[in-house]
């Protein structure tokens, strides 16, 4: 994997750290198609229940490197089966969560709203400025902002440009925690921890029906939700804690 994107393995918890700290962690191709092959690495291998997506150097990310994409100009390229930044089209079925430093602005914010659950240190600063460059924000911003936040601070955002700080974000329900400055990833670690006493099939499940959720009807909902579910129901996890309950002891997660 390239030394962009950095992988750390904390018992079932993969920490990502994006690694071009010189450029404000800012996207290449080839952070990109490495980023594609972490969440491959999250979601393919049952010791890994939940994921934290981070960046070096004091930083979240800057967005695309648009130095990089001038350079390359209109070469032909191959994009990552998971989308741009190696998952915005396709997040990991697994939770993600992103521990925030610094700038998470444009690609950053958009790479973000991948992720389930955001930590975010207090001085951090969110937005999306694209519209300052004449670029319109196609990561997934624009339909992802207006889910999760109501329309019009959403609007504004998209709009202005303008960066906000955490706390901003966390009133309109974006940001779950507040971190110290230097002390996001601390936090993130210990949300994603908070979260291993519960079966880690059911996790993955109950994510990927929430996050599917936004393209159904409730009509529709009954039926979809099945064939997700139903991996965690006859999965070696659910016996196991169902058997955990009955001899009161704490359950021996697989992943499986």
């Amino acid at each position: 994997m390239s030394e962009r994107i950095l992988t750390d393995r904390r018992g079932p918890i993969l920490v990502v750290t994006v690694n071009r700290p010189e450029a404000k962690n800012a996207f290449d191709d080839e952070s990109s198609h490495a980023m594609c092959e972490a969440m491959d690495m999250l979601d393919n291998e049952d010791e890994l229940f939940v994921g934290i997506i981070t960046g070096a150097g004091g930083n979240f990310s800057a967005g695309a490197d648009l130095k990089a994409a001038a350079a390359r100009g209109d070469a032909p390229r191959k994009r990552p089966h998971r989308g741009g930044f190696g998952l915005m089209q396709r997040p990991p079925q697994k939770p993600l969560i992103a521990a925030i430093e610094g700038y998470a602005v444009g690609g950053g914010l958009e790479m973000a709203l991948c992720c389930d659950l955001i930590v975010a240190a207090q001085d951090a600063k969110m937005g999306l400025p694209e519209v300052r460059h004449n670029v319109v924000a196609i990561g997934g911003g624009l339909f992802r902002l207006p889910q999760r936040m109501p329309y019009h601070i959403a609007m504004e955002l998209a709009l202005s440009g303008q960066f906000k700080d955490a706390a901003f974000f966390e009133r309109y329900g974006l940001v779950n925690r507040i971190s110290e400055t230097g002390h996001a990833l601390d936090v993130a670690v210990e949300l994603a921890e908070s979260l291993l006493v519960n079966g880690p099939t059911a996790l993955a499940a109950s994510k990927e029906i929430i996050w599917q959720s936004h393209n159904w009807n409730d009509e529709e909902g009954w039926t979809k939700q099945m064939p997700i579910a139903q991996k965690a129901l006859d999965s070696e996890d659910r016996r196991e804690g169902l058997k955990a309950f009955a001899e009161k002891r704490k359950p021996v997660w697989k992943g499986r």
